[in-house]
């Protein structure tokens, strides 16, 4: 996401919001740890790992780090608007905003799914399956989340939030400036609501589930609003209970506790009911809140651990992470003799690890870079060509957030 990080000058420095810039190191490096977590957990399934009692159970639960990457892409892409609607610089517009997330998403996205469809012996290669992934329309098509790619549900959710965010930006365009305190509770109030999904009757094709359409999840891409909305505004005692590292970690580490009971639905790849699935849609709701609440909340811009170098390197490629790592253990099971589902979970993790860092760096330096840039010149040029006669104005660099938003 490209933004725009102003500071309102008549704003008292007492009631300044406490964070009002742009590029978050910390999130950089949470995006990449939450990227290895859904790497972990995939490689538990297919090795079997989760089957172990107790530790198997906790494992399979990293699937909550999808919600942190909701989280994150509600928090980044909802910031501008937050900011606007404070007096603290323009929201994103409409034209950038779209070119920035075909940008983000799609080039990388469609050479991982152009690879694997063609080559990856294990994979659906039908004219279904090619033109609903290649459409991002996974969770709506049965049967065609197929082998290296059933992962991508969740982009297609994402992509879903994309489509529906500036809607909801436009509804609540008229709060701002004195009315924007009411932007939380309205936040508030659609997470809510949006917990009866699971309960609600959707017609829906044989396969596909509807608790797996945006609707189900707002709750995971709302908690990133909030906290996009409370840091944009003056600080409070929201703030100072939030920011605290210590006490968010507890409250997040009882959530993923309560995650690996039968609250949020038994072990393995079941249908939860409906009450298990407003749970642990809750539960990721609160960890996503409690994880990312101290590195958007905090005057500090440091995090020892998340500003790494090694850190920011893996969330610089932690989406080529996201869309390759199915592949690429689907590969280590066929090159290295691994059979499906009986053991070598450590083996089969480092191997996994190790080559889908390098292939998402190659997909960094030679796609999603690459398409960036290029973006970025042609901007440059438009701008340049929109400028009156004369002018000596520059045209205004804007940095993207990489790795999806």
């Amino acid at each position: 996401m490209m933004s725009t990080s102003v500071t309102n000058s008549e704003t008292p420095a007492s009631a300044a919001p406490p964070v009002s810039r742009g590029f978050i190191p910390a999130l950089e490096g949470l995006r990449g740890l939450v990227a290895l977590g859904v790497l972990v957990t995939h490689v538990a399934f297919q090795t079997g790992f989760t089957q172990v009692p107790v530790l198997g159970r906790i494992v399979e639960r990293l699937d909550l780090t999808v919600a942190v990457f909701f989280a994150l892409s509600g928090f980044l892409l909802w910031r501008t608007h937050a900011g606007a609607a404070r007096g603290v610089g323009p929201a994103q517009g409409a034209v950038r905003y779209w070119i920035s997330r075909v940008t983000r998403i799609l080039p990388a996205y469609w050479v991982a799914v152009a690879v694997v469809l063609m080559f990856l012996p294990t994979a659906d290669g039908s004219f279904r399956t090619w033109w609903a992934n290649l459409g991002l329309v996974q969770v709506f098509v049965p049967l065609t989340l197929t082998s290296g790619l059933t992962q991508m549900w969740s982009l297609s959710v994402e992509v879903a939030f994309y489509l529906v965010l500036p809607i909801f930006a436009f509804a609540l365009f008229r709060l701002r400036g004195s009315t924007a305190r009411l932007r939380v509770p309205v936040i508030l109030a659609v997470i809510a609501v949006s917990l009866v999904w699971a309960f609600v009757p959707v017609p829906a094709p044989n396969g596909i589930h509807h608790e797996n359409w945006l609707p189900g999840y707002l709750p995971w891409f709302g908690s990133g609003m909030l906290l996009a909305e409370l840091s944009m505004s003056p600080p409070g005692r929201m703030h100072r209970w939030a920011r605290h590292r210590v006490r968010m970690s507890i409250v997040a580490a009882v959530a993923f506790a309560l995650t690996a009971t039968d609250l949020a639905g038994p072990a393995g790849l079941v249908r939860l009911e409906p009450w298990q699935f407003a749970i642990k849609i809750v539960l990721g709701a609160v960890i996503s809140f409690a994880l990312m609440a101290p590195l958007v909340l905090s005057d500090r811009s440091r995090h020892r651990f998340l500003t790494s170098p090694g850190a920011l390197a893996v969330g610089r490629w932690s989406y080529g992470i996201f869309i390759w790592h199915l592949a690429v253990l689907a590969t280590v099971f066929q090159v290295f003799g691994l059979v499906p589902f009986a053991g070598n979970f450590a083996y089969a993790l480092l191997l996994t690890t190790v080559m889908s860092i390098a292939v998402a760096s190659a997909s960094y330096a030679l796609v999603e870079e690459p398409a960036r840039r290029a973006v970025r010149r042609w901007e440059i040029r438009r701008s340049s060509a929109e400028r009156p006669s004369g002018s000596t104005a520059r045209p205004v660099a804007t940095s993207a957030t990489s790795s999806g938003n």
